[in-house]
């Protein structure tokens, strides 16, 4: 098996997340014009990614305890982290940001989400990795981050302008800008603890099966949630479980992670930059949204702030080489 350097498997993560994501919005939005709810999407990405990973990490707990090289493990000995870190991590990388983002989508177009979510993402993130990891804030940094709000305010004040006229678009502006920050949560997360790419994502699965599922399941019976499931062609209900459980989550989450432990949280954010424009035009090509003047404005500084950012991060524009390091070691840095 050839050998990837760290720098070749960073950059590679790094394609790969951006790729998914960029599908991810433009695939959620038309799945709010079909048959599934916001809490059925999130059942299927939950269930479709368990398939892969419930089974994994109970193989992963087995060889350690067989090995008893002190992996931790909890719930039931199906996620390969302790409980704390699984719960933490969980709680804001698999349930609440999958149910925040797919709500979203059934208020606000694609091109609203392209702008505010991987948008604000870097924001968040450098604030949190500011107060819980005691980042520095650079004057070139908070300049691009300057930008990011502006993009935002562009795209998301519109929307709240036309809120007293009975629209409903400012819903899921904020919405999205709540599931940038729960992902901002859980990077910083995997960042602090510093986790390995495929335990992490195979905790916050676990997690979510069985704090999730059992609610979802209860809420249903009770009449609290309205569940179309059961009446959804079955080929959307795979498909479903395929691209949002295997593919946005086992794929985009291991990458994605793997990023991270590469970049830095900071950096790592600020990397997709690519993703606001290629899923905005995506959602013209495909979804026939209508690009208008302040989507078009807000795209161009928040993908201004992104790039401005990441060039005042480097030296000259030119990254410094990191030493190889373990991909459980906590010491990612950003430059």
């Amino acid at each position: 098996m050839p050998r990837f350097s760290p720098r070749t498997l960073g950059i590679g993560a790094a394609v790969v997340t951006v790729l998914v994501w960029t599908a991810f919005i433009v695939i959620a939005r038309a799945s709010a014009a079909r048959s599934l709810t916001p809490f059925d999407l999130a059942l299927a990405r939950i269930c479709g990614a368990s398939l892969v990973l419930v089974p994994w990490g109970a193989w992963m707990v087995m060889k350690g305890l067989r090995q008893r090289d002190g992996t931790a493990s909890s719930l039931f000995g199906l996620s390969p982290l302790s409980l704390r870190v699984t719960a933490s991590a969980g709680i804001f990388g698999g349930v609440a940001y999958a149910l925040l983002a797919y709500s979203g989508f059934f208020f606000a177009p694609a091109g609203h989400a392209s702008v505010l979510m991987p948008g604000s993402l870097p924001l968040w993130t450098t604030l949190l990795a500011a107060l819980v990891l005691r980042d520095r804030i650079t004057p070139g940094r908070a300049f691009g981050l300057a930008l990011i709000v502006a993009g935002d305010l562009v795209v998301g004040g519109r929307s709240l302008l036309h809120a007293f006229d009975g629209g409903e678009v400012w819903k899921g502006d904020l919405l999205f800008m709540a599931a940038a920050f729960c992902w901002a949560c859980y990077s910083v997360v995997a960042r602090r603890h510093g986790l390995d790419a495929v335990r992490a994502t195979i905790a916050i699965t676990v997690f979510a099966l069985l704090a999730y599922v059992p609610v979802y399941s209860l809420l249903v019976a009770g009449g609290a949630v309205v569940s179309r499931i059961g009446s959804a062609p079955w080929g959307e209900v795979a498909f479903q479980m395929l691209f949002q459980g295997v593919g946005s989550v086992v794929v985009s989450g291991i990458t994605f992670t793997k990023m991270i432990q590469y970049f830095g949280p900071v950096r790592s954010t600020m990397i997709t930059a690519l993703v606001p424009g290629l899923s905005a035009f995506g959602a013209v090509i495909w979804l026939d949204e209508p690009l208008h003047w302040n989507l078009i404005a807000g795209l161009l500084l928040v993908t201004a702030g992104i790039l401005f950012g990441v060039q005042k991060a480097t030296a000259g524009g030119r990254a410094a080489p990191r030493p190889a390091v373990p991909a459980t070691a906590a010491g990612c840095r950003d430059a």
